[in-house]
Parts: structure tokens; C-alpha cells; sequence
């Protein structure tokens, strides 16, 4: 046996931790062929110790906690949106509604509402400080923790919100592994999300808090699993109350509650027969509204320290920037501005803005009804589907959004949100650049490994759907 059979574990832990040091507190993120470097070899390392026989699940566990420990005292290099968190968090400790003003406004005032006003405004941009705060209410509780831990150092709240975003990846960790035993999967899937370099430094490293959405999304969906619908409502309405984008997946819990395939279904039936299957629909249908009864009150009841008419318009047009202004690391998108620009000369993204959400609810609808969304494991490749659709077509993608198809793909056969999280660094080619410009041959090369991989997949559970059938 040779030295690095022996002691190959080892030895690609401590490259590991090696690399995500050098990552947390030397990299510049202009420097985009040693941040190339450190990111396709920080998954080599993750896959080897993932896939090794000999480390076992609390080894794996410890490995979680140590490699986001390492950037514990690091300030995010790849982001400056936590610049912005800190803001909000001392605006609401000050007594002011963070939805109802700009921070430009008061740089252009010479009014200093919190400390460290300058500095803060200089880190989040002149484009993030010229738009309302798109925050929820959870997510801006988190932030006024770090205002009440640290309302005075930059450096401070870094670390609480780090902090903050460790122990949601942990409560993942936990709840994950809980639900993977349910649906008979291999524990082992989880470190898939949870020792994923991505996750661990755009997430841990950067301060995005997907993972706070992501513990109440998966605890939600274990709850429900476990037929605690109520809870499961209450959970999902907090993972709505952090990032927004759980409410793509609303639709897709018909068929959960109400045996949709049973009271279409065509076959000859006694009257008994038929009488118990609408029966069963509409108590499914009753829960089903309750459902969202449930969750739609308590995303209300969380927005309600914050409302004001302001408020509503501030936000609806903060978040419609998304739609109408902001493009990055698209994919149909980019195809159909170029068509845009051939036919019409001009940037069509106010039109198509408007259109890509149309297609995804569509889809959304269609996935709803015309698949089968019976079993956990089917209701979640759905829920994969539904939102991937959408990033598909939508007209920004910013690294950090892969959290969610990556950890719901944990729960099903498809691996390709992996590969996604892998060339996703491509798109960061745009800083390297002076000034910020998208290379769209690093993007159609990100994007044209990613839908390789996913017809491979598709091709593959197709054929095995076929042989199971």
C-alpha cells in the first residue's frame, strides 16, 4: 500500500482546508484564473471525499463544520450585498422601515442614520443603494441580529450573519438526513449539498442566506411527509419569508392532497366506487386550501411589522427590477435578445421580461396536472423541474440561486444541479473584465455543459421509468 493510498483522506482533507483558506482570505475576485484554479480542484477534493469508503458519515459531519469555520473571520470577496444586510439590519434596530427608503437618499443628504454610513454605501454599490431593500421580514430579522450583536463593526456582523448562515446549513444537514431515511435514500446524498464547495463559499463564504430558506423549505417538506400539514403551511410560509422564490412551488402540491389521477380516471367504476374517490378529492381539496390558507396568513402576518402603502410599490417595484431591468448569466434569454436585437435593433427585455414569467407559470400548470406528483420523491422532482424551468428562462441567474435545485436534487435520481454548481463559476469571467462585462462564450460554454448533462440524465431515467413501468 503506497503512502497516499494510506493516507489519501487525509491528505485531501488538509489540501482542502488548505485551498479554502487561500480562497477565503487571498483571492481576489478579479483574479479569475486562480479563482478557476481553486474552485475545479475544491471539488475534485469534495467528490474523492464524498465518494471515499473509508470516511464515514461524522467524519463527513465534522468536515461540514470545519471547512465553513474556515471562513468565519473572512470579509466576502465574490459579493458586496452583504454591505446592504448590514444596512437594513441598523436601520431596523434605529427605528426606521428599511422598505421605505434609499440609502443614496441620505448619502446625498449628508445624514448619517446609522453608523458606519459611508463605508456601508461605498461596499454595497451605488446600484444596490439606488433601490429599495427586496429583503422579507425573516430575512431582514436575521440582519437586525447582527445589528444587535454588532451595530458598530462592519467586521462584526460579518461574523454573526456567518454565523447565522452555518447553523441554517446544519439544521439542512439534520432534516435532510431525516427526510433521505424516510424516502429510503442514502444519507450519504446530503454532503452532496452540504460539502458542495459552492454552497460552502457562496453561501458561508459570501453571506447568501439561501441556506435560511432552504432549513425551513426542508423541514416544511419533512413535516409534510410526515402528514403535519399545518406545521408543514407555517414552514413553508417562513421559507417564503426569507427568499421569495418558494412560491413557484405552490402549485405543485395538488396533487399531494387531492388524488387528481383517481377522479379522472376513465375506467368503469361501481357508484361506491366513484361516491369514496370525491369524497377522498374533496378532503384533500379542503386540506389543500387549507393548506394555502395557512401559509398565505402567515407570510401576512410576517410582512405586517412593515406595511404601508409605500411599502407595497417600494417592494412590487424592487422586485419587478428583476423582470424588466437586470440581465445576467441568462440562458433562453440571451437567445432571445439576440433575436430582439436583429428584428427590432434594441434590447427587448421589457417585453420578454414580461413573457418568461407567463411561460413558467404555464409549465408550472402543466407539470401540475399532466404528471404525476403523488409520492414525495415525485412531488419534489417536480418542485426541481418547476424551478430550474424557470431559471432557464429567466433574464438573471446569479451564482447563489443554484442552492435550491441543488439541494432538492439531493431527494431524487436527477445530478444535474451538481454539474450546474461546478461551471456556474464560468459567469464570474464577467469581473475580470474592466469595466463588469459579460463574456457570453463563457456563458454559452456554462450552459451548453450544463443541457448535456441534463439530456444525458433525462435520456437515462426515461429508459429506466420504461423498464420500471
Amino acid at each position: 500500500m503506497s503512502f497516499f493510498t494510506k493516507y489519501k483522506d487525509v491528505l485531501l482533507i488538509l489540501i482542502s482546508a488548505l485551498l479554502y483558506f487561500i480562497f477565503a482570505y487571498f483571492l481576489e475576485r478579479t483574479a479569475f484564473n486562480n479563482l478557476l484554479f481553486l474552485w475545479f480542484s475544491l471539488f475534485g477534493c469534495s467528490y474523492l471525499l464524498i465518494k471515499s469508503k473509508t470516511i464515514n458519515t461524522s467524519t463527513l459531519i465534522g468536515l461540514v463544520i470545519l471547512f465553513r469555520l474556515i471562513f468565519l473571520f473572512a470579509i466576502p470577496n465574490l459579493s458586496q450585498d452583504f454591505y446592504r444586510f448590514i444596512w437594513d439590519g441598523r436601520m431596523i434596530l434605529e427605528g426606521f422601515n428599511p422598505y421605505l427608503s434609499l440609502p443614496e437618499t441620505y448619502i446625498q443628504q449628508g445624514l448619517h442614520p446609522i453608523a458606519e454610513t459611508t463605508n456601508l454605501y461605498a461596499g454595497m454599490g451605488e446600484m444596490n443603494g439606488s433601490h429599495y431593500t427586496n429583503y422579507p421580514p425573516i430575512n431582514q430579522l436575521c440582519f437586525l441580529i447582527a445589528a444587535l450583536f454588532a451595530n458598530k463593526s462592519i467586521f462584526g456582523s460579518v461574523v454573526v450573519l456567518r454565523l447565522i448562515i452555518i447553523l441554517a446549513d446544519l439544521g439542512i444537514l439534520y432534516f435532510g438526513k431525516k427526510l433521505l431515511l424516510q424516502l429510503n435514500l442514502p444519507v450519504k446524498n446530503i454532503f452532496w449539498y452540504a460539502l458542495n464547495p459552492f454552497i460552502i463559499i457562496e453561501m458561508t463564504g459570501n453571506l447568501h442566506f439561501e441556506p435560511v430558506m432552504l432549513f425551513f423549505l426542508i423541514w416544511s417538506l419533512y413535516k409534510l411527509k410526515q402528514q403535519k400539514w399545518v406545521l408543514a403551511a407555517i414552514l413553508l410560509a417562513c421559507s417564503v419569508s426569507v427568499k421569495l422564490i418558494p412560491l413557484l412551488f405552490l402549485p405543485l402540491f395538488f396533487q399531494w392532497f387531492v388524488d387528481y389521477n383517481g377522479i379522472t380516471n376513465k375506467m368503469k367504476q361501481s357508484y361506491e366506487q366513484r361516491k369514496n374517490k370525491w369524497n377522498s378529492a374533496f378532503t384533500g381539496i379542503t386540506k389543500l386550501i387549507g393548506f394555502y390558507a395557512i401559509t398565505f396568513t402567515t407570510i401576512i402576518l410576517l410582512f405586517l411589522p412593515f406595511y404601508s402603502s409605500e411599502f407595497i410599490e417600494n417592494y412590487a417595484n424592487s422586485v419587478g427590477l428583476w423582470f424588466k431591468n437586470f440581465e445576467f448569466n441568462a440562458s433562453f434569454y440571451f437567445i432571445f435578445r439576440e433575436i430582439g436585437y436583429l428584428f427590432r435593433g434594441y434590447n427587448e427585455i421589457a417585453i420578454i421580461g414580461k413573457i418568461t414569467p407567463i411561460l413558467t407559470i404555464l409549465f408550472l400548470v402543466i407539470i401540475t396536472f399532466f404528471r404525476k406528483n403523488k409520492s414525495m420523491i415525485q412531488l419534489i422532482t417536480a418542485l426541481l423541474f418547476g424551478l430550474c424551468f424557470y431559471y432557464f428562462t429567466a433574464t438573471t441567474v446569479h451564482p447563489w440561486y443554484l442552492a435550491t435545485p441543488l439541494i432538492l436534487s439531493v431527494f431524487t435520481r436527477y445530478r444535474f444541479p451538481i454539474i450546474w454548481t461546478l461551471v456556474i463559476i464560468f459567469s464570474y469571467q464577467a469581473y475580470a473584465n474592466t469595466p463588469w462585462k459579460e463574456n457570453l462564450w463563457f456563458v454559452g460554454l456554462e450552459y451548453l455543459i450544463l443541457y448535456i448533462f441534463l439530456v444525458f440524465e433525462l435520456r437515462k431515467n426515461f429508459k429506466h421509468y420504461k423498464i420500471v413501468k
